[in-house]
Formats: structure tokens, sequence, C-alpha cells
């Protein structure tokens, strides 16, 4: 029998103080089950004891809001016509590191069951994933085994892929990012709680059985990646994606059947976490014997069953005597249905095993917001920073060839089209997806029976947070506004999923710090409160005792409505001879740019140039346009500047541009730098002079940048190429660097 001292408890992932603590609320030391369960439920993934003080200070509430942040297992949005919408990020990253194929599985199927758990049908999904130099082999391999993983499950499970992003950078190399967002409808007053409520009730664990495969999983995403992570693998999660689809088929009818008390995802801690989560929800406990739990191996012990991560499980607490209601509708689906417990007035937990008491726990004390700790950690603000700011443009020489930096930018693996990825991933399952054939900037699905549709994208450049974590995610949030207006709908909520290295480096903490304060600032501005998401700490990898945590990555998940879909806009341009505009602020600026990164070299440079106030003007003023049928096309400049965001509206129609640049504003910053709050739209000859009369009573700048043309890209009267030259090079680029 293990000793449980300050030594067991460090083995497990705990602080001394915390020993201390879980002593003193259970007035004893505690068994080994007993420290076990607090050691997943206290650790950062589980418990986010580092940054929930942080995490209050977000917006929650707004106009749209049905359920704020913390209160449900996504966040809960009305999107009119009495639908409401649940979505939530996600990420999977510390298992995509040691086994890709299943830790991007697993992910995908986690984060839809925290939306089906509430009774909402998944109708779109969406990731964003970060890896590092894709000429390393390592890199590829991580690649090709997240997008199998992803696209296999996701493929098999039924929910299209409507958007997403892929970067690559140096500082994933050990440690990628693997963020997934899910996102689905159900009808308002229709949803299910992850509460538990009623003394006596049963509590069912439905779904797969219990194996071994991701015991102290929480424990595993709460530290550093380090050279012996891949002796990991038991805490790696197996998926079954066809396993899933019968749980959220026999879900969504079970919901329907008015049995169900409360529902909830048995992902992260298992069973442990479920009981307690619902447990604390619902001002009560459980008494649950986990020797009626359905098992896959033998010899398991208690420890283990409360805190495995076997995946497509749920807990649901059914009201007494709707037992044969619940069991006639999981016999339908072929899936185990065992009844493992009861609903107690206490506030403890009870875990019985083969006759014995094993564990005996408050609910209360083990959640989020509950009685787990809660830090502020020493934060400070790092050297780079003030060395970033020292960047000056002037020393940077502009290049004489411009179509050399245009054919380069276009090649680079962060700005080249992503259709090596997004073509293994099914994007039309269920026919919702409206911008398969008309791209734009968000993904945009429709809601069947309804004039109404949903806009939704996932955004972050890592580089601006890098550089500036405050700005850098203020843009995070502009530019998935950003994209939303584009597509002509409006934003109203944003999940999120906080990247961060180790908390407990003072530097890392300042960056975490500054982005919260950045996404509130614009969060509030936009009118776009924070529903819920996930912080994920510990992306740094330890290798030969040096550690490297990767760039700040604050994740933007956002939803918009579009309240009509007539007004869904194309990215693209539509015909030869529509007028070119850009709306925004032109700046001589190539801060943080890829051009000034990947062209230049030069790692060391602010964030680009921004201006919160600017940025909702520009926005609102463009959807006011879309609205009023004046604009072709709209889309927004980001990654590679203006040049790339014209050829990306020129490239789906083999369209091309004549464009003129501002002479005021050097060449290479005008075409290729990320100056913030920009946008182009194409208008037609019809609607040119509506057009310049309406941008006339709004308080943004307008630019007349030239026309559509037939297919050659020119500026200044020179020629940069025909885009289906430089389409066949964005199309192909990453195909190619992955092959090679």
């Amino acid at each position: 029998m293990q000793s449980i001292n300050y030594e067991a408890a460090k083995e497990l992932g705990l602080l001394s103080e915390e020993f201390d603590k879980i002593k003193e609320i259970l007035g004893r030391v505690p068994n080994f089950t007993e420290l076990s369960i607090f050691s997943a439920m206290w650790s950062e993934h589980a418990s986010y004891k580092n940054s929930i003080k942080w995490l209050k200070t977000l917006p929650k509430k707004g106009e749209h809001i049905l359920a704020e942040a913390g209160e449900e297992n996504a966040g809960l949005v009305d999107v009119g016509d009495g639908w409401a919408c649940a979505f939530k990020i996600e990420s999977h990253n510390h298992p995509c590191a040691v086994e890709p194929v299943q830790g991007a599985a697993t992910g995908v199927g986690g984060i839809n069951r925290d939306v089906f758990t509430m009774g909402a049908r998944p109708i779109a999904q969406l990731n964003s994933l970060r890896f590092g130099n894709l000429n390393d082999e390592r890199t590829k391999f991580l690649l090709r085994g997240v997008v199998k993983g992803i696209s296999h499950y996701g493929n098999c499970f039924g929910v299209p892929v409507v958007g997403g992003e892929v970067y690559f950078d140096e500082c994933y190399h050990i440690n990628p990012l693997v963020n997934a967002m899910s996102v689905g409808l159900v009808r308002k007053g229709e949803t299910i709680s992850a509460t538990a409520s009623g003394i006596g009730n049963p509590v069912y664990i439905v779904g797969s059985s219990t194996g071994k495969d991701g015991i102290h999983g929480t424990t595993f995403a709460s530290a550093n990646i380090t050279e012996d992570s891949a002796n990991d693998i038991p805490s790696i999660q197996v998926g079954d994606p066809f396993m899933e689809k019968l749980l959220l088929e026999a879900s969504l009818e079970l919901v329907k059947s008015g049995a169900v008390v409360g529902m909830q995802d048995m992902g992260a801690a298992g069973i442990i976490c479920s009981t307690s989560e619902m447990s604390e929800r619902g001002g009560c406990g459980m008494r649950i014997d986990l020797s009626k739990v359905p098992m896959r191996q033998k010899n398991m012990e208690a420890w283990e069953i409360l805190l495995s991560e076997s995946q497509e499980r749920m807990l649901i607490v059914v009201e007494k005597g709707k037992e044969a209601v619940v069991e006639t509708i999981f016999e339908k689906w072929d899936l185990a249905c065992e009844i493992i417990g009861e609903v107690i007035a206490e506030d403890k937990l009870e875990f019985y095993y083969e006759a014995q008491l094993a564990a005996i726990v408050p609910a209360s004390v083990l959640v989020l917001g509950g009685g787990a700790p809660q830090y502020e950690r020493e934060y400070k603000e790092p050297a780079y920073y003030q060395e970033y700011k020292k960047f000056n443009s002037e020393k940077i020489e502009q290049p004489h060839d411009l179509a050399a930096v245009a054919l380069a930018l276009t090649a680079h693996p962060n700005i080249a089209s992503k259709r090596w990825v997004y073509e293994q991933y099914d994007s039309m399952v269920r026919t919702v997806n409206m911008s398969t054939n008309y791209p734009s900037d968000a993904g945009v699905v429709n809601i069947k029976n309804t004039n109404k549709a949903l806009a939704v994208c996932t955004d972050c450049n890592s580089r601006y947070v890098k550089a500036d974590p405050e700005i850098g995610t203020m843009i995070a949030v502009a530019e998935a506004a950003r994209n939303v207006v584009c597509s002509g709908a409006e934003p109203c909520a944003i999940t999120n999923c906080l990247n961060f290295g180790n908390p407990y480096n003072p530097e890392v903490y300042w960056q975490f710090v500054n982005a919260i304060k950045g996404m509130g600032r614009a969060c509030e501005h936009f009118g776009t409160p924070v529903t819920g998401g996930n912080v994920s700490f510990y992306n740094q990898s330890e290798i030969k005792g040096r550690p490297e945590a990767v760039n700040p990555t604050p994740t933007i998940g956002m939803l918009g409505i579009l309240k009509d879909k007539r007004h869904h806009t194309s990215l693209a341009f539509d015909k030869k001879g529509d007028m070119i505009y850009l709306i925004g602020v032109s700046t001589d600026d190539i801060a943080s740019s890829e051009y000034l990164y990947s062209y230049h070299g030069i790692k060391a440079s602010p964030a680009p140039y921004f201006d919160l106030e600017e940025e909702l003007a520009v926005q609102q003023a463009v959807l006011e346009a879309i609205r009023q049928d004046l604009v072709r096309s709209a889309h927004d400049v980001s990654d590679g500047g203006l040049f790339i965001t014209l050829l990306e509206s020129a490239m789906p129609n083999l369209l091309g541009f004549d464009i003129t640049t501002d002479s005021d504003i050097r060449t290479d910053a005008f075409l290729f730098g990320e100056g913030q709050g920009r946008i182009v739209v194409s208008v037609s000859a019809a609607q040119e002079t509506r057009f310049v009369d309406f941008m006339a009573t709004q308080n943004v700048p307008v630019t007349t940048l030239g026309h559509v043309t037939k297919g050659e890209l020119r500026v200044d009267n020179q020629s940069l190429g025909f885009v289906k030259d430089l389409k066949d090079i964005y199309d192909n680029a990453l195909e190619i660097m992955i092959n090679d």
C-alpha cells in the first residue's frame, strides 16, 4: 500500500499546500483513490486554478445570451425564430503531440458531445491548427495524423467542417495546437442542463464501456511536453465515431422523452468530473457503485474507473419512475445503459467498489468555481517586449521586384490554400454549408425552414499576440468579427481557446493576463460576450532541459447571425469592370506581417496598426452597405496584406485586378503590410453612385483602388502575373511541401 504523503501528492501533480488543504477539507489524510480524485479535479486542465480569476473579468452578458459562461457544457445563444445555438471550442494539444490521430479524433468527439448533451444537434465543425516548420518530417507526421484524426471522426460522425485555420511556426515544433469547435442547433426551451437534482433519482452511465485509456489525462495535459511524453500513451483516449453517432441519436431521442433531469458528457477526468460537476450545479451529491460500471478491461481499480477518459460515454440523471423509458431508448440504439447510483441530499460523493467504500469527498470542493484552488500568479513584462518596439521599418529596404514578393507570399504555407487539409473533410454532409460553392470570409451555415443562417469562424494571429498580447488579442477578436461581417452577418458572441505556456513562468503569465485584458476590451466594444471555452496552459516543450513555450495563441471562435440569407456575401470578384474599393485606413506599416517575418526574416517587431474605434466603424459601414445591396463582394485584409486579399478575391472566378497604390505610403506596406481595420469590396457599375453616396455618410476612409479585369494582376501599370498562374501556385504549394 502506497504511503499517502507530500511525495505521493507531488507525483500526482499536487502542490504541498494543496495536499494540506485536502487534509483540511476531509479532516483526515486521503486514501489513494481520494488523492487521485483531487489530482485530476485540481489539475490545471480541470480546475483552471491559475486562470479563473482573470476569466471572471471577461464580459458574459448580452442580448442574445441564454446561458452564461460556466453555466452549461457549451455557450447558448438565441439566434431567432425559436432557435438557439450551442457552440464551444476546446483544445486537445498534448494528446496530439504524442498520438496525433487519436488525439485529434477524440478532440472532435469530445467537443461534439459538449454540444449534443445540451440537446442540440451539431450542424457544423471548425478547427484551428498550429504546427512547426513544414520542412521538418516531424511536422509532416503530426499534420498528416491530426488531419486524418479530424477527418475520420468528423466524416463518420456526419457533421460538416465549414471553416478553420492552419498556421506553421517553429515555436509549435514539439507542441502542436489542435483546437476543435462544434456548433449545434436546438429549439429554445428544449435544452437539457448538466445538473443533478431530485433526491433518489437514478444516475445512469450510457454509451461505451470503460477501459484504462485516458487515465490521468487531465494531469498529462497540465504538464510540459518532454522527451518522455511518448511514454504517456495510456493518457491518450481512443475514439469510436460510429458509437458517438448512435449516442447522439439516442440522446436527442431521450431529451424528447421528458425523462431526463440532467445530462453531461464524460470527458476530462471521466466519472469523477461528471458526478462532481452535476452535483455541484444542483447543490446535491451522489452515491455511486463503481462495480456496476460496464467495463471492457479486467482488474481495474476504483481510482482507474473514476479517472478513465474512455470516450463516447455520458452521465444521465433520470426522473425516478421513468427508468423503462430510458432503457428502451438505449436498447433500441444498441447502447449500454446502466444505473450506477442515485442522487443524495448531502454535498458529498460516495464511491463504492465491490461492496467497499472506496472514496468519499464533498462535490463542491472539486470543481471550477467551487472549492477548487484559485491562484493569481506573479507576472512580469518580458524583455523582448520593449525590444520589439524598437523596430524601424525605414531600415528595411523596399524590394525592387514586387512580383517576386507576391510569388513568395502566395506560396507560403501560412497563406497558400489549405486545400490538402480541407478536401479530406466532408464539408457538405447534412446540406447546411452555404459557403463551399459561394466562398466567404466566414463559414455560413443554413438554418433550414427560416430566412436566417449562422456565420462562424476561428481566428488568431499568434505573431501579433506575442508582439503585444493585449493588442494582438484585440486584433484576434476584431478579425473574427470582420470575417463574420464580410459574410453579411452580425457578430453576436464568442467562445475561446486560450493556448499558453507554463503559468508558473512570470513572462508567460504576463502574456496571458494581457491577452485577457485585450479580449475583454474588444468583446465589450463589439458586443460579443464570451460564452465559454477552454484554457490550455503548459503548451511548452522541455527538450534536453530547455523549456520553450509556444507563441501565446488565444484562438477566437466567433458566432454571427445572418438575418437574411439574401445578404450572404462572397469574397469573390463577380464581373470584369466592377470597381474595387478599400474601406479603412492605409498605413505605412509592415510590423509583424508575414512579409516582414518570412520574406525579410525579421522576427522582432510590434503588433501591426490597430484602432478599436476605427475597426468598429469600418465593420458597421460594410455591414450596412451589404444590407443595402451595394456591394458584390467583401474580403478583409489580413495575412499577406492587400495583395493577398485581392488575389483571393480574384481566384474563384479567374478574374484579375488593376489597382493603383497610394504614393504617400511605401509600396511594400501598401501591398503587403497587415495594418488592421481594412476591407476590400467590389461594386457593380449600376450601384457605384449609390455606393459612393452611402459611403459619404459614413465616418470611415474609402479609397478607390481600381477595377476588376479579365485575368491579369496589375499594380501601378506593372504586371504581377496572371491569376491562373498564381492560383495554381496558391492551390498546390502546401501539398507539394507536405509530399516533398
